[in-house]
Formats: C-alpha cells, sequence, structure tokens
C-alpha cells in the first residue's frame, strides 16, 4: 500500500490538506484528552434533548428542521433481539440552525411532515440499509443520501463503524455499550438518550471528510452511484422469503424430509407466538431447541423438556404447543413433506470444480481479476461487485464473450455504470477460453 493510502495516516484532515488534526467548530463536551489520544464525547453540543412524543412538540421540530441549512444527519433505534418487528422506537435527527431532535415514533401517527420539511437536503445514514426500512414505515423517505460507512468503504478504510471512523477521522471516542438495548422500554433512561443524541452529533463533520476524502481519490461519481442506489432500494418493499423456517440456525444437522417437516411445524407455531407477542422469535424458543426436537422427534412433556432449550419457565408453559406442532409434522402424508428447494442461480461455487470443471476456471480468473482490480483501487472486492454477480456471469456467460455482452450482462444484475467500466474488458478477457 502506498504513503497515499487512506489507512497511512492519521485523519483525512491530514490527508486532504497535510493539515494537523483539529476538533470541529462547536466541538460537543468532552473530557480531557490523553496525550494524542481521542477527546471521548460526553454530551451533545446543546445537550440532550427530550423525546419529542406529541404532534405540538412535532410541528416545533419539523419548523425548526425545515428552517435549518445543509444536510439533516438522521439515525434510528430499533429493538433487535427483544421485538418481533424491526420499527423504529427513536429516531434521532441534527440540522444546523436546528440542532438535535430526539422523537419517539410510536405515540405519533406518523413523521410525513417532517419529511416534507427536509425532502429538498441530503440525509446522511450511518450504514443507510440498516435503517432506510424503519425509517419509511413513520414515513420518512430520502430523496438524496450520503452513506458514511459505504463512503468509508469506497475510499478504502478498513475499520468502518461509526465509532471507529469518528476516532480516526474526527478525533472523538464514541461509546457504543447501548447499541443492542432495548430501545421499546419505556421511559428511555437519560444515558440512553445521550447516547442516542451523540449518533447524530458528528454525522455531517464525518461525511464532509470523507466526501472530501473521496474526491481527492476520484471517487466521489461512484459514490454518487452507490447512493442513488441506495435510495432507490430503500423504495422498494422488503423481500418475502419462501420458505423462511429454512433459516433456523442449525438446520443443516436435520437430515432427512420427516425432520425437516419437524423444524417447520416447530418454526410456524413459535412465530405465531412471536407475532402475538411482537417478542424475537428467539425468546420463546431458541432455534437450538427446535433443532433438538426435530432430530429426536419427542412425543410426551416429559421427554420434550429433557432437552435443550426447554428448560426455561416460559418455554415449559408452551409444552402442548410444541407437541402439538410435532404431532403436527408426524401426521403428515408423504406428499406433504418438505422437498428441497429450486434454487436460481448458480449452485454453490464449491461444487463447481465436480459439477463444470470449465465454469470453475472461468469463475477463478474472474474472481482473480475482481481481487486485482479492487486492490488496485483500495476497495473491498465485495464492494467493487458484488460476489453473487461474479457468479453468475462465470456460469452463464453470455453466447457471444464480448465486451458490450459482457456490459449488458453485468448492468442487467444491478452493476453500477461505475463498476462496470472498471471490470467489463478484463472481465471479457477472463471469460475467454485459454488457448491451448
Amino acid at each position: 500500500m502506498t504513503d497515499e493510502s487512506p489507512l497511512s495516516r492519521r485523519t483525512a484532515q491530514a490527508r486532504v490538506g497535510d493539515e494537523p488534526q483539529r476538533p470541529p467548530t462547536s466541538a460537543p463536551s468532552a473530557s480531557e484528552p490523553t496525550p494524542d489520544g481521542p477527546l471521548p464525547l460526553t454530551e451533545p453540543r446543546e445537550g440532550t434533548p427530550e423525546p419529542v412524543t406529541t404532534p405540538d412538540r412535532l410541528a416545533d421540530v419539523v419548523a425548526r428542521f425545515a428552517a435549518g441549512a445543509g444536510p439533516v444527519a438522521l439515525d434510528a433505534e430499533r429493538a433487535s433481539g427483544y421485538r418481533y418487528s424491526q420499527r423504529a422506537y427513536l429516531v434521532q435527527l441534527r440540522r444546523s440552525g436546528a440542532g438535535t431532535a430526539l422523537i419517539d415514533p410510536i405515540p405519533l401517527a406518523d413523521l410525513s411532515t417532517l419529511d416534507e420539511a427536509i425532502a429538498d437536503a441530503e440525509w446522511v445514514l450511518h450504514a443507510a440499509s440498516q435503517d432506510l426500512a424503519c425509517l419509511a414505515e413513520v414515513g420518512l423517505r430520502p430523496r438524496r443520501l450520503f452513506d458514511t460507512e459505504l463512503a468509508a468503504r469506497l475510499a478504502g478504510f478498513e475499520r468502518v463503524g461509526l465509532a471507529a471512523l469518528t476516532e480516526h477521522l474526527l478525533g472523538y471516542r464514541l461509546e457504543k455499550h447501548h447499541s443492542a438495548a432495548d430501545w421499546s422500554s419505556r421511559p428511555l433512561p437519560e444515558s440512553w438518550l445521550t447516547y442516542a443524541a451523540l449518533d447524530v452529533e458528528m454525522l455531517t463533520d464525518l461525511r464532509d471528510v470523507l466526501a472530501a476524502e473521496l474526491a481527492r481519490q476520484g471517487k466521489q461519481e461512484w459514490a454518487a452511484e452507490e447512493f442513488a442506489a441506495l435510495v432507490l432500494w430503500g423504495t422498494r418493499p422488503p423481500r418475502v422469503r419462501a420458505e423462511p423456517w429454512r433459516r433456523t440456525s442449525g438446520i443443516h444437522r436435520v437430515r432427512g424430509p420427516r425432520a425437516q417437516a419437524r423444524v417447520r411445524a416447530l418454526w410456524y407455531a413459535r412465530d405465531q407466538i412471536a407475532v402475538r407477542r411482537d417478542t424475537a422469535p428467539g425468546r420463546v424458543l431458541p432455534d437450538s431447541a427446535i433443532i433438538a426436537a426435530a432430530e429426536l422427534d419427542p412425543q410426551d412433556e416429559r421427554t420434550l423438556l429433557t432437552l435443550p432449550g426447554f428448560g426455561g419457565r416460559s418455554v415449559r408453559r408452551l409444552a402442548r404447543t410444541w407437541l402439538a406442532a410435532l404431532d403436527e409434522a408426524r401426521a403428515l402424508t408423504d406428499d406433504k413433506l418438505p422437498v428441497t428447494p429450486q434454487v436460481e442461480g448458480p449452485p454453490p461455487a464449491h461444487r463447481w470444480a465436480e459439477r463444470d470443471p470449465v465454469a470453475a476456471a472461468r469463475l477463478a480468473r474472474c474472481r482473480t481479476v475482481v481481487t486485482r482490480i479492487a486492490d488496485e483501487h483500495q476497495l473491498p472486492a465485495e464492494n467493487l461487485i458484488t460476489p453473487d454477480t461474479v457468479r453468475r456471469l462465470a456460469w452463464t456467460p453470455p453466447e457471444k464473450i464480448d465486451e458490450d455482452a459482457v456490459r449488458e450482462t453485468l448492468l442487467g444484475y444491478g452493476a453500477r455504470n461505475w463498476q462496470v467500466g472498471l471490470l467489463a474488458g478484463e472481465l471479457t478477457e477472463a471469460l475467454d477460453e485459454p488457448a491451448g
């Protein structure tokens, strides 16, 4: 890696302008720094705001943010691992001239008035794909966005978490100890609210540094295409899996369609309870318990409750439900048992050498091209092109292998123009059979 690598210097400020690191203007509260160390963030610049819970207070926030200037930093807190839904239980925003707002969307009908107020602004999120769905659910849909995590990946940073980037590029340390908290609980503790407010405190500062670094590397157009694709992706309805029970952890150990039917029956029994309670399914019955019961097929309560995962009081109370699900699977006729699903696209790559050695060789050559070009441009290979796209191209190349055909194939799989421009020529050569 050359001296110009983003990983070879301490901050993006130093890389862009060879200037010493400086805290942002009007910096938030921080404790005294250790020598040459980051400043721990302790409090937002204007203090921690109270969550907005009424239409009148929401109207005040809408007016403030409509009058603000520049990008809007946004974040959302969910209750993953606690609730069945992936809804937002807190929405955080910050904008120059408007300060920070914390909004509790649960008692509010929706946030569409806020959406209208900031519709023309660029929205700044970190790992936007994690939050776009829950923000859309409350009426917030960006028209333009800047994803600081994706920007950091494109710029070649190895550590792209919000805390790592804030520390490395801005010199401030964010504490992330509430990231896995149950944000559906009420009232939210003051320390949690401070944590949530600090998540948007530095986002626009971080955006500016990363945008400058992308411009320095000549990657700003790449980022613009990626961000536009994210906006489009966020408008699509969530994907519904045909057989979600097949994603039960440990299902690879379950042999035979009858045992798989037991997994399916227990999974759906658990799912119905989880939906009714709005509880994460794993808190109703762990996947490990489903697998254990599917493997051993207990037929009475005493045997069932000796299995791993069935010892908890709440699980034991539902013993009849679990036994009924197992009885249902046991009573199925053979034609009602699960069948191996038809897999779209190419088979797993590890089977290619046996099934089609020529395709396996094509895939190896294509992967070599992707890895080399990604390294040349200091990108993760998966951000240069998705592995699935490479597999599909290598398994079923165009009938006529030329650069135009490869270009059209890549675009058809969803590759962006900048990706196609970097890859199409060399992938065309890699797809050709080697002479001799």
